[in-house]
């Protein structure tokens, strides 16, 4: 089997699994009412690009991103004045716990989103960065030794 033929076997396999397999929790979620400034403040101590904006129910209603900040600020805005809810896309492109990792791929190429929240029952509970994809396709190539 050549290289190219063994990196496409493993990238389909890894098709065939659901979006809660891949998914990174617990998943930070401002709430609607939440100040600019704290959304900014975990985007950096969380070390994230973005996070999704979710009622007090867990329903989603968009999400929020370094790009929104950055325009908030380009315009001159500050951003202790402005919520969540006044910069964050919406709606939000969302995906179900057991949405096949093939359809979250597309969903991520299709929309050119970073992230997507997973949810359940319409209720969030997960979030897949285009970076968890690729971890689940990567066969492991380097080892830390010594630890």
């Amino acid at each position: 089997m050549t290289e190219k033929s063994a990196a496409t076997q493993r990238a389909t396999g890894s098709t065939t699994l659901k979006a809660e397999e891949v998914m990174q929790q617990p998943v930070i979620a401002a709430t609607p009412r939440a100040s600019l400034r704290d959304v900014a403040t975990q985007l950096i101590v969380n070390e994230i690009s973005g996070m999704p904006v979710a009622d007090v129910d867990g329903r989603v209603v968009g999400v929020i991103t370094e790009a929104d900040i950055i325009r908030a600020l380009n315009e001159g805005k500050r951003l202790e004045n402005l919520t969540a809810s006044s910069v964050m896309t919406g709606p939000p492109i969302t995906v179900d716990a057991e949405t096949n990792l093939a359809d979250v791929m597309k969903r991520l190429e299709e929309h050119r989103i970073v992230r997507v929240p997973v949810t359940s029952q319409n209720k969030l509970v997960g979030i897949i960065a285009r970076r968890d994809v690729i971890r689940v396709v990567l066969e492991p190539e380097f080892i830390a030794f010594g630890e």
